[in-house]
C-alpha cells in the first residue's frame, strides 16, 4: 500500500473527520463495547486495503492484455495488407 496516497491533503481531512466521529461514538460507549467498533473498523481497513491491492493487480493485468491484443491486431492488419486485403 502506497503511503503517498494516505498522506494527501484530502485523505488527511477525511481521517480527521473519521477520528472526530470515533470520538463522538466513544464518549457514549463503555470501553468493553467500544472494542467491537474498533475491531470492525480494523476489519474494514483490511478489506479496503485488500480490495485496492486486487484492483491494482487486475488493472495491470488488463493493461497487459490490452497491449497484447493491440500488438496482435497490428500484426493481423499488416499481414492482411500484405495479402492484398484491407486498406
Amino acid at each position: 500500500m502506497g503511503t503517498s496516497f494516505y498522506r494527501s491533503g484530502a485523505n488527511l481531512r477525511f481521517e480527521v473527520s473519521l477520528w472526530a466521529a470515533a470520538d463522538k461514538l466513544r464518549s457514549n460507549m463503555d470501553a468493553a463495547e467500544y472494542r467491537h467498533v474498533v475491531l470492525g473498523l480494523i476489519f474494514l481497513k483490511f478489506i479496503s486495503d485488500t480490495f485496492e491491492e486486487k484492483l491494482r493487480w487486475l488493472t495491470a493485468k488488463l493493461e497487459e492484455q490490452f497491449a497484447e491484443s493491440a500488438r496482435l491486431e497490428k500484426a493481423i492488419r499488416k499481414n492482411l495488407r500484405g495479402m492484398g486485403y484491407g486498406s
